[in-house]
């Protein structure tokens, strides 16, 4: 991984040009590097930032140059100063949200904002189990699944890392390697069980995240950390008490405009409101994603991490 210089063309039809200010760092950028999630090669990185465009491309309405926006994109390459991007992937920011803020939560906020209200529409009082609680999406999903209402257990790496999952929505901890998840789990609901997991780990998690799940409960399965998830029956999932489990993208959910520029207003508005709070962790320079990288697979960032340019 290095930084090159390279010429940007104009922006071609439906396009415009973005000179990003603040860009986001998340783990499916360590699966696109590592080719879990093939691409060709020699690309860039990177699926989300902020910025300012600077010049517009035919055909392109409702965008100006000079407006701030961020977007999250499916096609790799925010890893740069300059960038060419579809209109059509872009969302104007309001005057309550930074463009550090933006770059941070383009990518893990909405996903927050769709597995909390529409893979599984969390409701109040319901225990619920994030993995990875300290992570950039796991402190934003604590938080806003405490501001419906919900019980959120949350699962962290290490004991130092219990008092801040405490102090972003969750009103138990479980520090892996330490507490016994499912007995714990099982303890906690009083022999219940839990009504949604979400599990960002994968491979080390998987089973036993099934294991803490209330009958007719959902797994949510949206990110592979460890490695991805051992293949299982679907028997499994009956032997469990009828189980549903679901693997989803972003992508997915965001396709149609009206869903993202709804997703996004959701979002913004938990965030201007503060009943979520965005924790940024650690910034790098654009120069050292590569030791960006190397952090974030360690383990050692908590929260939200941002390239700066």
């Amino acid at each position: 991984m290095r930084l090159e210089e390279v010429d940007v063309p104009a922006p071609g039809e439906g396009e415009v040009q973005v000179r990003h200010t603040a860009i986001g760092l998340n783990y499916i950028d360590v699966y696109d590097r590592t080719g879990l999630y093939p691409m060709p090669m020699p690309a860039g990185l990177g699926r989300e930032a902020a910025g300012v465009i600077t010049a517009i491309g035919r055909k392109v309405k409702n965008f100006r140059i000079g407006d701030r926006v961020a977007y999250v994109h499916t096609v790799t390459g925010s890893y740069s100063e300059l960038r060419n991007i579809p209109a059509a992937r872009l969302v104007k920011l309001p005057r309550a949200i930074s463009d550090e803020q933006a770059a941070a939560i383009m990518l893990k906020g909405l996903t927050a904002e769709y597995l909390l209200r529409r893979t599984y529409r969390v409701q109040r009082g319901d225990f619920i189990l994030v993995h990875a609680a300290v992570g950039g999406v796991g402190l934003l999903l604590c938080q806003w699944a405490k501001a419906i209402g919900a019980q959120v257990i949350g699962v962290v790496g290490s004991q130092a890392k219990a008092a801040l999952a405490k102090k972003n929505g969750c009103k138990h901890v479980l520090v892996m390697g330490k507490d016994p998840l499912v007995e714990s789990v099982k303890k906690i609901t009083k022999g219940a069980g839990v009504k949604v997991v979400y599990d960002s780990v994968g491979k080390d998690t998987f089973i036993d995240s099934l294991d803490c799940l209330a009958p007719l409960g959902m797994m949510v399965s949206y990110g592979n950390a460890s490695g991805p998830p051992p293949a299982i029956s679907p028997l499994e999932l009956s032997k469990r008490g009828s189980l549903f489990l679901t693997r989803p993208s972003l992508f997915a959910y965001i396709a149609k405009r009206e869903d993202l520029d709804g997703a996004a207003r959701a979002l913004f508005s938990m965030i201007s409101s503060k009943k979520v709070r965005l924790h940024i962790g650690q910034r790098y320079p654009l120069a050292e994603a590569a030791q960006a990288h190397r952090d974030l697979e360690a383990r050692k960032t908590t929260g939200s991490t941002l390239l700066i340019p």
